[in-house]
């Protein structure tokens, strides 16, 4: 294994898990670099990074890491042409994932092999599709991670991260963001990680947004859990019919997870769900929820429920919930359907089950 502690990092945008990632990295001494819009940029560039962690459960004093030593690029051209670099790290939305690689294949300049630590199944495959399958390394992030501010994140949940080794530099980047304090894991294969982490981002995501309601709220109510737990059997029928098992990632069991969505009687479940998902979460809003309320009028439902209606079509699996999820929450994204149909109304919702 080579020496991790020389490994230099291009991010490709500094938002929360960019901003997260690339400051421990840097502050653990890797050579790191960003590539942002001119106006954050100037920020960071300016004030640096801060990330505030906690450093153990229940402890509310909280540890505050600035760190100033990263380079900022405006554009892609300039970032790529101070390379070369051992990796770059897109950890983008994922409807931004074609443009952004793109945009660094026009520059003419080397790309490096880009380790993806984005949401849903999709975004690989299509990296792989631009820069060639050799050049991109499957990642996922469970830590939970806000963002107040440009530059600014808080460590709300340390989980850790899962990096594929079945790049040959997955077990340098294990090392490097496990020297960071990432609590990185490798895993031997790539579609059980990336399937697992999915399952998860699915709890409530999507229903959330429609009914403007919590994920503790959706996950309370006897018929807004049953059309989760569907959504969830579907997912797991489709990782089944493609060969995939559910893996623990770090901090998340997914394996209970999945037993449970599956094994036990819905009675005794719903009140372990809704206790996990309160101890976890709060009443912290998920991320589609965010996104259609903020007016940002961009979704990521169709990288996430979506890949689950597209693969189950491939292999055969129904996927109706899912279907009925993604439909809706792109009909509100935009603008086709009025939010105000659904807020607070599950019965609206489940009248358009098929």
């Amino acid at each position: 294994m080579r020496d991790t502690s020389a490994m230099k990092f291009l991010f490709i945008g500094a938002g929360a898990i960019g901003t997260y990632v690339g400051g421990s990295l840097a502050d653990a001494g890797h050579d790191v670099s960003f590539v942002e819009q001119p106006a954050a940029a100037e920020i960071i560039r300016a004030e640096g990074l801060t990330i505030v962690r906690h450093l153990a459960k229940g402890d509310d004093r909280p540890e505050r890491t600035h760190v100033q030593d990263v380079t900022l690029f405006t554009s892609p051209s300039d970032a790529l042409a101070a390379g070369p670099y051992d990796v770059a790290v897109c950890a983008l939305k994922s409807f931004d994932t074609g443009s952004a690689i793109e945009a660094m294949i026009a520059t003419g300049h080397e790309v490096p092999p880009v380790l993806s630590l984005q949401n849903g199944v999709d975004n690989e495959p299509l990296i792989g599709s631009l820069l060639g399958s050799g050049n991109v390394i499957a990642g996922t992030v469970t830590t939970a991670v806000g963002k107040p501010g440009i530059g600014q994140v808080i460590e709300e949940k340390r989980r850790g991260l899962g990096v594929s080794l079945e790049h040959h530099l997955g077990a340098d980047l294990v090392g490097a963001l496990s020297s960071a304090g990432l609590n990185a894991r490798g895993y031997a294969h790539a579609g059980p990680m990336k399937w697992s982490k999915l399952l998860t981002n699915l709890q409530g995501n999507a229903t959330s947004a429609i009914l403007d309601l919590t994920v503790r709220e959706v996950f309370a109510d006897k018929r807004t859990f049953a059309l989760e737990i569907a959504a969830l059997r579907e997912c797991l029928e489709v990782m089944k019919a493609l060969g995939f098992s559910a893996v623990d990632l770090p901090g998340t069991p997914v394996k209970a997870l999945a037993f449970g969505v599956r094994r036990v009687p819905t009675p005794l479940l719903q009140p372990i769900l809704v206790k996990m998902l309160g101890e976890g979460r709060g009443d912290k809003m998920p991320s589609f929820h965010i996104d259609l309320h903020s007016g940002r009028g961009q979704t990521e439902v169709q990288f996430l429920n979506g890949a689950v209606v597209r693969h189950g079509a491939d292999v055969g699996v129904p996927t109706p919930v899912n279907t009925l999820l993604t439909d809706t929450l792109q009909a509100l994204t935009s603008g086709t359907e009025s939010k105000e149909t659904f807020r607070k109304n599950p019965e609206a919702l489940l009248a358009r089950l098929p």
